[in-house]
């Protein structure tokens, strides 16, 4: 099992793959790693061998923001904007999209469960 930068990754998949769980790390950035390394994009990461680990583990930590502090980073970001009272902030706060999606359909994943008006059924006939 390789740990690079504090994650377990997948011994069973290829290296370029296997990259992108970590946080911080897409598809381009792990192609870049990995030519920067000189591995070859199909190993699996079971065939690795120990210095060609290390290679990758110094790239990662010497070029690059990941996991913890990345996550820190953006947390730090929205808190500021919130705090300086944007129109960013404003909806992060709210709970609603960011970046001028549509709100009045959509937006479920942001806006969470949908709720029912009230007094939209018909009252039952009662008996006077």
């Amino acid at each position: 099992m390789a740990r690079i930068a504090g994650i377990v990754i997948p011994s069973e998949k290829q290296v370029q793959i296997a990259l992108t769980y970590i946080y911080g790390i897409g598809p381009h950035f792990a192609s870049t790693i990995l030519a920067a390394a000189k591995i070859e994009p199909t190993t699996r990461v079971k065939e690795l061998t120990e210095a060609e680990e290390q290679r990758l583990r110094e790239i990662i930590d010497t070029d690059y923001t990941v996991e913890g502090d990345l996550q820190r980073l953006v947390t730090n970001n929205i808190k500021r904007l919130k705090d300086v009272g944007s129109y960013r902030g404003l909806r992060h706060k709210a709970g609603l999209p960011v970046h001028g999606q549509r709100t009045r359909t959509n937006a479920r994943t942001r806006k969470g469960k949908s709720i029912a008006v009230g007094g939209t059924q018909k009252k039952a006939a009662s008996k006077t």
